[in-house]
């Protein structure tokens, strides 16, 4: 008895990371990162190819970092 559920390639079903096409040692953009991250290394394709979402994310979180910082250096008088 043959099914359709023999699958040929059981690593398309893993995380991007693991599969050997992307784990080449190939250099990523920001926005790529970033859909790692969100999607838990399940999709490097989430937020798309353009370059200034993941910029947008990274200083993003910079401004958060720095202004936590200010913020925690004002309150605490020192």
């Amino acid at each position: 008895m043959r099914t359709d559920l023999e699958f040929r390639r059981p690593e398309l079903f893993g995380p991007v990371v693991f599969r050997p096409e992307f784990n080449a040692f190939q250099e990523i953009n920001a926005a790529q990162a970033w859909s790692l991250f969100f999607t838990g290394s399940q999709e490097d394709k989430a937020l798309g190819f353009n370059p200034e979402i993941g910029r947008f994310f990274t200083n993003a979180l910079i401004a958060i970092g720095v202004s936590g910082v200010l913020l925690a250096t004002f309150f605490t008088g020192q």
